[in-house]
């Protein structure tokens, strides 16, 4: 799998590039920096515009084999000389890069969405030009991202309270293939937000499956939970540490009920076993021989549920998976936190719930 490069790296690279033109008067069309991972960046430097006291120059993002929405995007940087009494840099954002709006983000509120890491290596790539030329007053850098604004509409940033455009991300400096410490950053971002705005009490779901369930069984828009995806034991441990008091964990029984068997990654490539789970609480409910048999013969938790319906067991069943559920979340949890549980089927609807669920998702929608 080839990696890639962040948009933080390529616009360190194009902030490079166009500071060494600015400077030296003298065409760039490849450029090297050095990404905090270690590994070199050789990026070609492309949309040129030079004049007399204004550079402009573009890199393309390239994710690798990452399936980025911003894989493609030109990533431009214009820089300018200013006057100053010391060697220093200013970084701003134009168009299609995102302004803060919201609290909790890595800038504050009215800033370009260009994070802490790629803002450092921006200043690191132009102090080195400035030193090479031995300039001693300032430049001005400008990142944008035309189209920026669209590519935005299929990321995480109107729901974080980026506006306008993309960010400009990266801590390594590279794209991993398929990272999953992209979506865990993303998640912990979405959350501290919510602490930052003073929200204790939290619905986090895997994702956005049982949107009309919950509208029509609480009046509870799914949206405004964070998106787990499958990383649920992870996520309690982010909330315990930004110091949120109270989950409320909701979720489709295809997912949770490998909650019940205490795996904490729901993903199919860690841990599947959902129907051994459901068999086994099955078989705790009561079931015969015959409907355990056709639970784990089933090709999915909607199938296996139809057994368990058939066999007249579904109360003693939820309240055993919901029992194991529990269990397993409050050990997750260990005491950092209380926790509570909504599980929820396509076809039947509300399946089960914890004590608390309904008493933590009233103190939610306080917070609208």
């Amino acid at each position: 799998m080839r990696y890639g490069f962040t948009t933080g790296s390529c616009a360190a690279a194009a902030a490079k590039a166009a500071a060494f033109m600015l400077l030296s008067g003298s065409k760039k069309e490849n450029i090297v920096i050095k990404t905090p991972k270690g590994i070199d960046f050789n990026a070609e430097i492309l949309d040129i515009t030079m004049e007399k006291d204004r550079v402009s120059c573009a890199v393309v993002k390239d994710g690798g084999d990452d399936p980025d929405v911003t894989t493609g995007a030109r990533i431009y940087a214009s820089t300018a000389l200013f006057p100053s009494k010391e060697r220093c840099v200013t970084i701003d954002g134009g168009e299609g890069v995102g302004r803060v709006t919201g609290p909790g983000l890595d800038q504050p509120i009215g800033n370009a969405a260009i994070n802490s890491v790629p803002r450092s290596m921006i200043e690191a790539e132009v102090m080195e030009v400035m030193e090479l030329f031995d300039y001693r007053e300032g430049i001005a850098v400008v990142i944008s991202v035309p189209g920026g604004e669209e590519i935005a509409k299929k990321t995480f940033n109107p729901r974080l309270g980026i506006e306008g455009g993309i960010s400009i991300i990266g801590t390594s400096g590279i794209v991993e293939p398929m990272s999953m410490q992209a979506i865990k950053d993303t998640i912990r971002v979405e959350m501290r937000q919510r602490v930052a705005l003073g929200q204790m009490a939290i619905a986090i779901a895997p994702g956005n499956y049982g949107l009309d369930f919950m509208k029509k069984e609480y009046g509870f828009d799914l949206d405004r939970a964070v998106k787990c995806s499958n990383f649920i034991g992870d996520t309690i441990d982010m909330a315990a540490r930004l110091g949120v008091q109270k989950l409320l964990l909701v979720g489709h029984i295809g997912k949770l009920i490998k909650v019940s068997g205490g795996i904490m990654n729901t993903h199919s490539a860690e841990a599947d076993s959902r129907m051994e789970l459901m068999a086994a609480s099955a078989i705790e409910a009561g079931c015969d021989l015959d409907t355990a048999r056709n639970i784990l013969r089933s090709l999915n938790t909607s199938e296996g549920y139809g057994y368990i319906k058939a066999a007249g067991i579904e109360k003693a069943f939820m309240e055993n998976v919901m029992e194991r559920i529990h269990r397993h979340l409050k050990k997750r949890a260990a005491g950092r936190l209380e926790i509570e549980c909504i599980v929820f089927s396509g076809e039947d609807g509300l399946l089960g719930k914890t004590g608390g669920a309904e008493s933590f998702l009233r103190e939610i929608e306080d917070y609208r």
